[in-house]
Protein backbone atom coordinates (compact mmCIF):
# COMPACT_ATOMS: atom_id res chain seq x y z
CA UNK A 1 0.00 0.00 0.00
CA UNK A 2 1.18 3.51 -0.77
CA UNK A 3 2.91 5.57 1.92
CA UNK A 4 0.47 8.39 1.10
CA UNK A 5 -3.24 7.90 0.47
CA UNK A 6 -5.20 10.38 -1.67
CA UNK A 7 -8.98 10.24 -1.26
CA UNK A 8 -11.57 12.40 -3.02
CA UNK A 9 -14.61 13.39 -0.96
CA UNK A 10 -17.48 14.85 -2.97
CA UNK A 11 -19.39 17.79 -1.53
CA UNK A 12 -23.15 18.20 -1.83
CA UNK A 13 -22.65 20.87 -4.51
CA UNK A 14 -20.38 18.71 -6.67
CA UNK A 15 -16.98 19.96 -5.55
CA UNK A 16 -14.10 17.90 -4.14
CA UNK A 17 -12.21 17.86 -0.86
CA UNK A 18 -8.95 15.94 -1.19
CA UNK A 19 -7.78 14.02 1.86
CA UNK A 20 -4.01 13.47 1.92
CA UNK A 21 -3.12 10.88 4.54
CA UNK A 22 0.43 10.02 5.60
CA UNK A 23 0.19 6.25 5.67
CA UNK A 24 3.06 4.91 7.78
CA UNK A 25 1.48 4.22 11.14
CA UNK A 26 4.29 1.96 12.41
CA UNK A 27 6.86 4.76 12.04
CA UNK A 28 4.40 7.32 13.46
CA UNK A 29 4.03 8.68 9.93
CA UNK A 30 7.64 9.89 9.77
CA UNK A 31 8.00 12.03 6.66
CA UNK A 32 10.04 10.31 3.94
CA UNK A 33 11.30 11.55 0.58
CA UNK A 34 8.90 9.13 -1.11
CA UNK A 35 5.99 10.79 0.73
CA UNK A 36 7.17 14.26 -0.24
CA UNK A 37 7.61 13.25 -3.90
CA UNK A 38 4.05 11.92 -3.97
CA UNK A 39 2.43 14.93 -2.29
CA UNK A 40 4.19 17.79 -4.12
CA UNK A 41 2.91 17.16 -7.68
CA UNK A 42 -0.62 16.53 -6.43
CA UNK A 43 -0.71 19.82 -4.52
CA UNK A 44 0.66 21.58 -7.59
CA UNK A 45 -2.14 20.09 -9.73
CA UNK A 46 -4.92 20.90 -7.25
CA UNK A 47 -3.99 24.60 -7.34
CA UNK A 48 -5.56 25.04 -10.77
CA UNK A 49 -8.27 22.37 -10.49
CA UNK A 50 -11.48 24.35 -9.95
CA UNK A 51 -13.31 21.26 -8.72
CA UNK A 52 -10.99 21.01 -5.69
CA UNK A 53 -12.03 23.44 -2.95
CA UNK A 54 -9.94 22.27 0.03
CA UNK A 55 -7.27 19.84 1.22
CA UNK A 56 -7.41 17.79 4.43
CA UNK A 57 -3.97 16.69 5.62
CA UNK A 58 -3.82 13.95 8.26
CA UNK A 59 -1.95 10.81 9.33
CA UNK A 60 -2.86 7.16 9.72
CA UNK A 61 -3.73 5.89 13.19
CA UNK A 62 -4.39 7.67 16.46
CA UNK A 63 -0.86 8.03 17.85
CA UNK A 64 0.64 10.64 15.57
CA UNK A 65 0.01 13.03 12.73
CA UNK A 66 3.74 13.00 11.94
CA UNK A 67 6.53 12.39 14.45
CA UNK A 68 9.25 14.00 12.34
CA UNK A 69 11.40 13.60 9.28
CA UNK A 70 13.10 10.41 8.11
CA UNK A 71 16.34 11.01 10.00
CA UNK A 72 17.30 7.33 9.92
CA UNK A 73 17.65 7.46 6.11
CA UNK A 74 19.60 10.69 6.53
CA UNK A 75 21.87 8.93 9.01
CA UNK A 76 22.59 6.12 6.54
CA UNK A 77 23.58 8.58 3.83
CA UNK A 78 25.73 10.61 6.25
CA UNK A 79 27.62 7.55 7.42
CA UNK A 80 28.36 6.04 4.01
CA UNK A 81 25.45 3.62 3.84
CA UNK A 82 23.53 5.46 1.15
CA UNK A 83 23.60 8.16 -1.52
CA UNK A 84 25.82 11.02 -0.36
CA UNK A 85 23.55 13.48 -2.20
CA UNK A 86 20.47 12.30 -0.30
CA UNK A 87 20.52 15.02 2.42
CA UNK A 88 20.46 17.81 -0.15
CA UNK A 89 17.68 16.08 -2.09
CA UNK A 90 15.65 15.43 1.04
CA UNK A 91 15.88 18.88 2.60
CA UNK A 92 15.39 20.71 -0.72
CA UNK A 93 12.22 18.71 -1.43
CA UNK A 94 10.95 18.96 2.15
CA UNK A 95 11.36 22.72 2.37
CA UNK A 96 9.78 23.22 -1.06
CA UNK A 97 6.75 21.24 0.13
CA UNK A 98 6.57 23.24 3.36
CA UNK A 99 6.80 26.50 1.41
CA UNK A 100 4.08 25.30 -0.97
CA UNK A 101 1.77 24.66 1.99
CA UNK A 102 2.54 28.05 3.57
CA UNK A 103 1.69 29.87 0.34
CA UNK A 104 -1.14 27.65 -0.95
CA UNK A 105 -4.09 29.49 -2.55
CA UNK A 106 -6.74 27.10 -1.19
CA UNK A 107 -7.58 25.99 2.35
CA UNK A 108 -5.39 23.23 3.78
CA UNK A 109 -6.83 21.78 6.99
CA UNK A 110 -4.40 19.82 9.14
CA UNK A 111 -5.60 17.29 11.71
CA UNK A 112 -2.68 17.71 14.14
CA UNK A 113 -3.65 15.10 16.70
CA UNK A 114 -1.22 12.93 18.65
CA UNK A 115 2.52 13.43 18.17
CA UNK A 116 3.52 16.37 15.95
CA UNK A 117 7.27 16.90 15.94
CA UNK A 118 10.01 18.16 13.62
CA UNK A 119 8.94 17.51 10.04
CA UNK A 120 5.35 17.16 11.23
CA UNK A 121 5.51 20.67 12.64
CA UNK A 122 6.79 21.85 9.26
CA UNK A 123 3.72 20.44 7.51
CA UNK A 124 1.20 21.66 10.08
CA UNK A 125 2.59 25.15 10.57
CA UNK A 126 1.95 26.26 7.01
CA UNK A 127 -1.65 25.06 6.84
CA UNK A 128 -4.45 27.62 6.80
CA UNK A 129 -6.48 25.73 9.43
CA UNK A 130 -4.43 23.90 12.07
CA UNK A 131 -6.45 21.62 14.34
CA UNK A 132 -5.15 20.26 17.66
CA UNK A 133 -6.79 17.88 20.12
CA UNK A 134 -6.52 16.69 23.70
CA UNK A 135 -3.86 14.17 22.60
CA UNK A 136 -1.64 16.63 20.70
CA UNK A 137 2.01 16.66 21.77
CA UNK A 138 4.15 19.12 19.81
CA UNK A 139 7.88 19.72 19.95
CA UNK A 140 10.90 20.82 17.98
CA UNK A 141 13.43 18.58 19.81
CA UNK A 142 16.34 18.88 17.37
CA UNK A 143 18.77 20.05 20.07
CA UNK A 144 18.85 16.44 21.32
CA UNK A 145 20.19 15.15 17.97
CA UNK A 146 22.65 17.92 17.12
CA UNK A 147 20.38 19.81 14.75
CA UNK A 148 18.16 22.92 15.09
CA UNK A 149 14.44 23.66 14.53
CA UNK A 150 14.28 23.63 10.73
CA UNK A 151 11.27 23.08 8.40
CA UNK A 152 10.46 26.77 8.85
CA UNK A 153 10.98 26.59 12.61
CA UNK A 154 12.95 29.79 12.64
CA UNK A 155 9.94 31.41 10.96
CA UNK A 156 7.07 30.15 13.11
CA UNK A 157 8.96 30.14 16.42
CA UNK A 158 9.80 33.82 15.84
CA UNK A 159 6.06 34.49 15.75
CA UNK A 160 5.24 33.20 19.21
CA UNK A 161 4.64 35.55 22.19
CA UNK A 162 7.73 37.08 23.77
CA UNK A 163 10.79 34.85 23.59
CA UNK A 164 8.88 31.59 24.03
CA UNK A 165 9.97 30.43 20.56
CA UNK A 166 13.63 30.81 21.44
CA UNK A 167 13.14 28.94 24.71
CA UNK A 168 11.26 26.09 23.02
CA UNK A 169 13.87 25.88 20.28
CA UNK A 170 16.75 25.68 22.76
CA UNK A 171 15.08 23.14 25.06
CA UNK A 172 12.88 21.15 22.68
CA UNK A 173 10.20 21.14 25.38
CA UNK A 174 6.85 19.63 24.55
CA UNK A 175 3.69 21.64 24.03
CA UNK A 176 0.10 20.49 24.37
CA UNK A 177 -2.92 21.77 22.46
CA UNK A 178 -3.57 24.75 24.74
CA UNK A 179 0.11 25.71 24.47
CA UNK A 180 -0.16 25.54 20.68
CA UNK A 181 -3.18 27.84 20.66
CA UNK A 182 -1.48 30.32 23.00
CA UNK A 183 1.66 30.28 20.85
CA UNK A 184 -0.23 30.76 17.58
CA UNK A 185 1.00 27.37 16.39
CA UNK A 186 -2.60 26.12 16.04
CA UNK A 187 -5.99 27.63 15.21
CA UNK A 188 -8.73 25.30 16.47
CA UNK A 189 -9.23 22.80 19.28
CA UNK A 190 -11.39 19.74 18.63
CA UNK A 191 -11.80 16.42 20.42
CA UNK A 192 -10.30 13.32 18.84
CA UNK A 193 -13.83 11.90 18.63
CA UNK A 194 -14.71 14.69 16.17
CA UNK A 195 -12.27 13.55 13.49
CA UNK A 196 -15.00 12.11 11.28
CA UNK A 197 -17.27 15.09 11.89
CA UNK A 198 -14.82 17.43 10.14
CA UNK A 199 -15.15 15.74 6.76
CA UNK A 200 -18.86 15.09 7.20
CA UNK A 201 -19.57 18.76 7.83
CA UNK A 202 -17.22 20.01 5.12
CA UNK A 203 -18.88 17.84 2.47
CA UNK A 204 -22.31 19.19 3.44
CA UNK A 205 -21.28 22.80 2.80
CA UNK A 206 -21.94 24.95 -0.26
CA UNK A 207 -18.53 26.02 -1.55
CA UNK A 208 -19.00 29.52 -2.92
CA UNK A 209 -17.13 32.75 -2.32
CA UNK A 210 -14.38 32.74 0.31
CA UNK A 211 -13.28 29.11 0.68
CA UNK A 212 -11.33 29.81 3.88
CA UNK A 213 -14.46 31.31 5.44
CA UNK A 214 -16.40 28.13 4.67
CA UNK A 215 -13.81 26.05 6.53
CA UNK A 216 -13.65 28.51 9.44
CA UNK A 217 -17.44 28.44 9.83
CA UNK A 218 -17.48 24.64 10.06
CA UNK A 219 -14.57 24.41 12.49
CA UNK A 220 -15.92 27.23 14.65
CA UNK A 221 -19.19 25.38 15.04
CA UNK A 222 -17.48 22.08 15.86
CA UNK A 223 -15.14 23.82 18.31
CA UNK A 224 -18.11 24.82 20.47
CA UNK A 225 -18.68 21.14 21.30
CA UNK A 226 -15.06 20.80 22.46
CA UNK A 227 -15.02 23.87 24.70
CA UNK A 228 -15.33 22.02 28.03
CA UNK A 229 -12.45 19.67 27.13
CA UNK A 230 -10.26 22.58 26.11
CA UNK A 231 -11.03 24.49 29.30
CA UNK A 232 -9.98 21.53 31.43
CA UNK A 233 -6.43 21.60 30.04
CA UNK A 234 -3.63 23.75 31.42
CA UNK A 235 -0.97 25.49 29.34
CA UNK A 236 2.53 25.03 30.79
CA UNK A 237 3.95 27.63 28.40
CA UNK A 238 1.40 30.26 29.46
CA UNK A 239 1.94 29.33 33.13
CA UNK A 240 5.71 29.78 32.81
CA UNK A 241 5.61 32.74 30.43
CA UNK A 242 7.12 35.28 32.83
CA UNK A 243 9.82 32.85 33.93
CA UNK A 244 10.66 32.08 30.29
CA UNK A 245 10.99 35.81 29.64
CA UNK A 246 13.34 36.22 32.59
CA UNK A 247 15.48 33.23 31.58
CA UNK A 248 15.90 34.37 27.97
CA UNK A 249 16.49 38.05 28.83
CA UNK A 250 20.27 37.65 28.66
CA UNK A 251 23.05 38.94 26.42
CA UNK A 252 24.52 35.59 25.36
CA UNK A 253 23.33 32.05 24.90
CA UNK A 254 25.78 30.94 27.59
CA UNK A 255 24.01 33.25 30.05
CA UNK A 256 20.60 31.89 29.00
CA UNK A 257 21.71 28.33 29.72
CA UNK A 258 23.31 29.31 33.02
CA UNK A 259 20.14 31.12 34.11
CA UNK A 260 17.90 28.21 33.13
CA UNK A 261 20.00 25.67 35.00
CA UNK A 262 20.09 27.90 38.08
CA UNK A 263 16.29 27.82 38.43
CA UNK A 264 15.26 25.82 41.50
CA UNK A 265 11.96 24.16 40.73
CA UNK A 266 9.90 21.04 41.36
CA UNK A 267 7.90 21.66 38.21
CA UNK A 268 8.31 18.71 35.83
CA UNK A 269 7.91 20.79 32.67
CA UNK A 270 10.76 23.09 33.68
CA UNK A 271 12.85 20.16 34.88
CA UNK A 272 12.51 18.56 31.43
CA UNK A 273 13.79 21.78 29.88
CA UNK A 274 16.80 21.75 32.22
CA UNK A 275 17.52 18.10 31.46
CA UNK A 276 17.30 18.63 27.70
CA UNK A 277 19.60 21.63 27.74
CA UNK A 278 22.09 19.72 29.91
CA UNK A 279 22.22 16.69 27.62
CA UNK A 280 21.65 18.39 24.26
CA UNK A 281 24.35 19.25 21.76
CA UNK A 282 26.38 22.33 22.80
CA UNK A 283 27.02 23.04 19.12
CA UNK A 284 23.29 22.79 18.34
CA UNK A 285 22.51 25.23 21.17
CA UNK A 286 24.79 27.79 19.52
CA UNK A 287 23.33 27.01 16.07
CA UNK A 288 19.80 27.57 17.33
CA UNK A 289 20.69 30.88 18.95
CA UNK A 290 22.65 32.14 15.92
CA UNK A 291 19.98 31.03 13.46
CA UNK A 292 17.34 32.86 15.49
CA UNK A 293 19.33 36.07 15.40
CA UNK A 294 20.23 35.74 11.71
CA UNK A 295 16.66 35.20 10.52
CA UNK A 296 14.82 37.82 12.59
CA UNK A 297 13.94 40.04 9.62
CA UNK A 298 14.02 37.45 6.84
CA UNK A 299 11.08 36.63 4.56
CA UNK A 300 9.64 33.11 4.59
CA UNK A 301 11.53 32.26 1.39
CA UNK A 302 14.79 33.60 2.82
CA UNK A 303 14.27 31.55 5.99
CA UNK A 304 13.92 28.32 4.01
CA UNK A 305 17.00 29.18 1.92
CA UNK A 306 19.03 29.79 5.09
CA UNK A 307 17.76 26.57 6.65
CA UNK A 308 18.79 24.59 3.57
CA UNK A 309 22.34 25.92 3.91
CA UNK A 310 22.55 25.05 7.60
CA UNK A 311 20.87 21.64 7.30
CA UNK A 312 23.09 20.46 4.43
CA UNK A 313 26.20 21.72 6.24
CA UNK A 314 25.11 19.84 9.38
CA UNK A 315 25.01 16.66 7.30
CA UNK A 316 28.66 17.18 6.31
CA UNK A 317 29.91 17.23 9.91
CA UNK A 318 29.82 14.65 12.68
CA UNK A 319 27.48 16.31 15.23
CA UNK A 320 24.14 15.54 13.61
CA UNK A 321 24.84 11.89 12.69
CA UNK A 322 26.30 11.31 16.16
CA UNK A 323 23.11 12.66 17.76
CA UNK A 324 20.93 10.45 15.56
CA UNK A 325 23.10 7.43 16.36
CA UNK A 326 22.85 7.91 20.11
CA UNK A 327 19.13 8.66 20.23
CA UNK A 328 17.58 6.70 17.36
CA UNK A 329 20.01 4.10 15.96
CA UNK A 330 22.08 2.56 18.76
CA UNK A 331 19.78 4.19 21.33
CA UNK A 332 22.49 4.24 23.99
CA UNK A 333 21.62 7.82 24.94
CA UNK A 334 25.32 8.68 25.14
CA UNK A 335 26.23 11.03 22.28
CA UNK A 336 29.90 11.97 21.98
CA UNK A 337 29.39 15.64 21.15
CA UNK A 338 32.09 17.56 19.27
CA UNK A 339 32.32 20.12 22.08
CA UNK A 340 31.95 19.21 25.74
CA UNK A 341 30.14 22.38 26.80
CA UNK A 342 28.49 25.51 25.42
CA UNK A 343 31.49 27.60 26.44
CA UNK A 344 33.85 25.31 24.50
CA UNK A 345 32.19 25.72 21.09
CA UNK A 346 34.61 27.15 18.51
CA UNK A 347 33.09 30.31 16.94
CA UNK A 348 34.98 29.72 13.68
CA UNK A 349 33.61 26.17 13.38
CA UNK A 350 30.11 27.47 14.11
CA UNK A 351 30.41 30.18 11.45
CA UNK A 352 31.43 27.65 8.80
CA UNK A 353 28.06 25.91 9.18
CA UNK A 354 26.30 29.05 7.96
CA UNK A 355 28.34 29.40 4.75
CA UNK A 356 26.44 28.33 1.65
CA UNK A 357 28.00 25.41 -0.27
CA UNK A 358 26.44 26.68 -3.52
CA UNK A 359 26.79 29.73 -5.71
CA UNK A 360 23.01 29.62 -6.20
CA UNK A 361 20.76 28.21 -3.49
CA UNK A 362 18.64 25.28 -4.82
CA UNK A 363 15.55 27.04 -3.43
CA UNK A 364 16.30 30.37 -5.14
CA UNK A 365 13.61 29.82 -7.80
CA UNK A 366 10.97 28.72 -5.26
Amino acid sequence: MSCVLFTEHLTQDGKKIIEICLNAEKSLNALTLDMIDLIQPELDAYKTDDSVVAILLDGAGEKAFCAGGDVVSLYKSMTGGGDADFPEQFFTSEYLLDYTIHTYPKPIICWGSGIVMGGGMGLLSGCSHRIVTETTHMAMPEVTIGLYPDVGGTWFLHRTPGRTGLFLGLTGNRMNATDALFLNLADRFLKTSQRGDVLDRLTQETWEGDLNAVVSRVLRDLEDDAWDTRQSMESPVRTHFDLIQDITDQDTVEEIIETLLAVETDDKWMQRAQKAISHGSPLAIHMIYKQFRNTLHMSLKEVFESELVLSVQCCRHREFPEGVRALLVDKDGKPNWTFSSVSDVDPAFLSELFVSPWDTNPLAKM
